[in-house]
């Protein structure tokens, strides 16, 4: 039994809210915020019923903090890893100096020759832990992980943002900020 009684319906919220809210008629606002009223109604009426309760259960318990809500609560939107073009209005903030990326063996190649692309997302998403690095890569298989050597990045122009659950994001890593990390990961 898994230990997150709404698992499911967590994935669920994700594919919508990150990726495929056409997929049960939803609009979501210029920064990714949706009306919970409006996507409740939507989930029910896709054969998702969800109540109010375990949407906002699912907001507090979500171990990756992928969700958030207005202030009021009557809206909600993902944190980041959106697919689906969204303007999260973050501010540029300055990085840490080191920043790191979980990835498998089998992307290395391409990543160290063409750095780090966004490919279907609208950013780069970067972590500012070791461990957090190794569980991203972890999805995938065996992680592997680099190093970003962000804050020489940002000396050179390039921008960051903390999303509201800690990724870091940005457009893209060139090759030249990344290095092999090859310490046994945490």
């Amino acid at each position: 039994m898994s230990s997150d009684p709404h698992k499911h319906n967590s994935k669920f919220l994700s594919l919508i809210l990150r990726h495929q809210p056409e997929k049960i008629g939803l609009q979501l606002d210029p920064q990714g915020w949706a009306s919970i009223t409006e996507l409740l109604d939507k989930c029910a009426a896709a054969g998702k019923k969800i109540s109010r309760e375990e949407l906002l259960e699912i907001v507090r318990t979500n171990d990756k903090q992928r969700f958030a809500l207005n202030a009021d609560q009557s809206a909600i939107r993902a944190s980041q890893g959106h697919s689906v073009e969204v303007s999260l209005d973050l501010p540029a903030v300055e990085p840490p100096d080191i920043l790191y990326h979980g990835t498998v063996q089998r992307f290395m190649e391409p990543i160290l020759t063409g750095g780090l692309q966004k490919m279907d997302r609208m950013h780069v998403h970067l972590s500012a832990d070791l461990h957090t690095a190794t569980q991203v890569g972890s999805r995938r298989g065996k992680p592997v992980i680099l190093l970003v050597r962000s804050g020489d990045m940002h000396r050179q122009g390039h921008v960051f943002h903390l999303s509201d659950n800690g990724v870091w994001l940005t457009d893209a890593v060139p090759p030249q900020f990344l290095e092999p990390f090859n310490a046994t990961p945490c």
